[in-house]
């Protein structure tokens, strides 16, 4: 909240290499804070959401999304670490989840094709990226700007999210130096800035639609072309505008 965020997430990991896991309820804010800190520079308190990260290393660990679990209802959003190619291909294509994350750590093991990818951004699907392993090791940061450029290639910075993963506060970074890091990952301006807020914006509300099974619906306001607001002036004020 001290860097500029208005919104943050909880994230509760499931690795089925691990251990068997299962699904449990979210923690509810409440009992992590007594009181919500204010936002910088607003009035308002900030936001807390829960989420559910599933990695999954083999087409089974899907079943556990398909199934009409309770308690993946109760998270704000839904996310799914594939580990192969099939994986990414079911995620990006079948499975009803709302961020497909991307391995920042280590090389990966296929490359991106485009018809999933394609398909993905067409459901409404976003892909993220981490940006806490580039600052924490240069081996890491490597894999990190390659892994993220080939996505680039494919997907043109649609649909592209970028959050931190961060268990320390040290690790944190304000939504503009995430922006500039955008940059190094291929994205444009503009598009670094949507990963750190119209994007996020809409994974939050990917989610609300998956757990209401309603649409969700928001406006933007388009900005008229020059020629369009000279076509709709008056002819008096056209006159003064030649003259």
């Amino acid at each position: 909240f001290s860097v500029g965020y208005s919104a943050v997430a909880l994230n509760h990991v499931i690795d089925f290499k691990e251990k068997k896991q299962e699904i449990v309820k979210p923690v509810s804010p409440s009992e992590l804070f007594p009181s919500l800190p204010i936002v910088q520079g607003t009035s308002k308190r900030i936001k807390v959401l829960t989420r559910l990260t599933l990695v999954v290393s083999d087409p089974s660990h899907c079943n556990l999304l398909r199934s009409t679990s309770a308690n993946i209802r109760l998270y704000d959003i839904i996310a799914v670490f594939p580990k192969t190619e099939k994986l990414f291909h079911i995620a990006c294509t079948t499975l009803d989840v709302d961020l497909v994350c991307i391995n920042v750590t280590e090389k990966l093991p296929f490359y991106f094709r485009r018809p999933p990818v394609n398909m993905g951004i067409d459901r409404g699907i976003y892909f993220e990226l981490l940006y806490t392993p580039a600052i924490k090791d240069s081996t890491m940061r490597r894999y990190t700007i390659s892994n993220a450029i080939s996505l680039m290639q494919i997907c043109k910075g649609k649909n592209i999210v970028i959050s931190s993963a961060a268990e320390r506060p040290l690790e944190l970074r304000g939504p503009y130096d995430v922006a500039n890091l955008g940059l190094l990952f291929g994205l444009s301006e503009s598009e670094a800035k949507a990963a750190v807020s119209t994007n996020c914006r809409a994974t939050m509300l990917h989610g609300e639609t998956r757990k209401s099974a309603c649409g969700v619906v928001y406006t933007v306001k388009k900005p008229r072309k020059v020629e369009e607001e000279e076509t709709t002036l008056p002819a008096c004020k056209k006159a003064k505008t030649e003259a």
